[in-house]
């Protein structure tokens, strides 16, 4: 997984130490593990759907969604199940996604970053 996505919001570790960064870092990956694509039965870490992970010293979380096809079927599903399970990680306050490689990627990383 690489790390170090550019976003909108600022995520830079300063406040927070790296051990804990580092922490929460581990621990959206290992919550993301969980997060099993029904049409492959293999997780999207393991797919790498999920990449650029940064965390600020705030817990605001910023990283790419990449479907596995630009048609992918169950994109939106996907990503709401990214985006819920890592809203579930203790420690993280917020989130931006962006999404890529998606025929609809710009409707989807606005409808997905809307809050709710």
């Amino acid at each position: 997984m690489r790390f170090g996505l550019r976003c909108s919001m600022s995520c830079k570790t300063t406040s927070m130490n790296e051990t804990e960064s580092t922490r929460l870092q581990q621990d959206i990956i290992e919550r993301l593990r969980s997060v099993i694509d029904p049409e492959t039965n293999v997780d999207v870490v393991r797919m790498r759907l999920v990449e650029g992970l940064t965390v600020d010293s705030e817990g605001r979380v910023c990283y790419t969604f990449k479907p596995s096809s630009p048609f992918c079927p169950i994109a939106v599903f996907l990503a709401q199940q990214v985006k819920q399970a890592v809203a579930e990680v203790t420690g993280v306050t917020a989130q931006q996604i962006t999404v890529t490689g998606y025929v609809a990627a710009d409707e989807l990383t606005e409808l997905i970053n809307k809050e709710i």
